[in-house]
């Protein structure tokens, strides 16, 4: 990584051999990542000032899902929505843990059983979350989520997915039935726009770690058209975000070959203060159990 070499030069070659000196350089890496953040945004800021990527932060996103999500609410005026989020992980790393903390409620899904077992030991059954054990495909998308969208009391607000594979094919059946305000889906950003490049759909897709996953941001803008229209994309080139086109006229439209972010996957080492945890979610959904009749986690 260019920004260890730099920083070991700039702190006297240090090489982490000790506690404290790996500390040292954790912190200094820690700086940088901060400061190339700052920088990138204030480069969008300067050509896109309307671009929602210009005002994201991280609590428990992966990057800096958290604060171009809390620009994009504010616009339409979501305070306390519902979303579904597919791919949500063990809870503590995903786009939606913090709108629960801000009031939302709504689903998550993941398809490896550890990261379920890992959620629902953590977290009390409460009315605010459904939590799903899922391999989503194209085909079961509809029936999984509608039951529990439905559950939550009103329409989807927002959708995300992030599964390293079939994102793009299943977002498309989804929007089909439930038509979120918000889409949120990872794309690759190893091909620039305006390449279109997506995976053959399979239905029990696997990523193997290489670059065979998901779809490029042209493939997204290309299929979710004329519903959907980008709005954002965040500066790490992992995520990019739709919204309705009827409510589309509250954001600034920018050429989609300005709005796509290379591939910046360093930036996702940028922590937001000490290691996540689900203990401040615990407190909240506590607050909100599951009454009779109610299914939840």
């Amino acid at each position: 990584m260019k920004f260890l070499t730099r920083l070991r030069r700039r702190i006297g070659g240090l090489i982490p051999s000790s506690a404290s000196a790996a500390a040292t350089l954790d912190a200094a890496l820690q700086l940088e990542l901060s400061r190339e953040l700052s920088r990138l945004q204030g480069e969008l800021r300067a050509s896109m000032p309307h671009n929602p990527g210009s005002r994201g932060f991280k609590v428990y996103s992966q990057s800096d899902e958290d604060g171009i999500l809390e620009d994009i609410c504010s616009r339409l005026g979501v305070e306390s929505g519902a979303f579904a989020e597919i791919g949500c992980g063990d809870g503590r790393e995903n786009n939606t843990h913090y709108l629960l903390l801000k009031g939302w409620r709504g689903v998550w899904i993941d398809a490896d059983s550890s990261n379920i077992r890992a959620i629902r030991a953590a977290l009390p059954a409460s009315s605010r979350l459904r939590v799903i054990e899922a391999m989503v495909t194209r085909e079961s998308v509809v029936q999984t989520l509608q039951p529990a969208v439905a559950s939550l009391g009103s329409a989807l607000d927002l959708l995300s997915i992030d599964i390293d594979g079939n994102d793009l094919a299943i977002a498309r059946a989804a929007i089909a039935s439930l038509h979120p305000k918000i889409v949120v889906g990872e794309y690759n950003a190893k091909f620039p726009y305006p390449m279109v490049v997506e995976v053959a759909y399979v239905p029990q897709h696997q990523w193997h770690g290489d670059d065979y996953h998901g779809a490029s941001l042209a493939a997204w803008i290309e299929q979710l058209a004329p519903q959907y229209q980008l709005v954002s994309c965040n500066l790490a080139g992992t995520n990019s975000f739709f919204v309705r086109s009827d409510l589309a006229d509250r954001f600034q439209q920018y050429p989609p070959e300005m709005v796509y972010q290379r591939p910046r996957f360093h930036l996702t080492a940028l922590r937001a203060g000490h290691a996540p945890s689900l203990s401040h979610l615990k407190q909240v959904l506590a607050d909100f159990p599951v009454t009779s009749g109610e299914e939840s986690l």
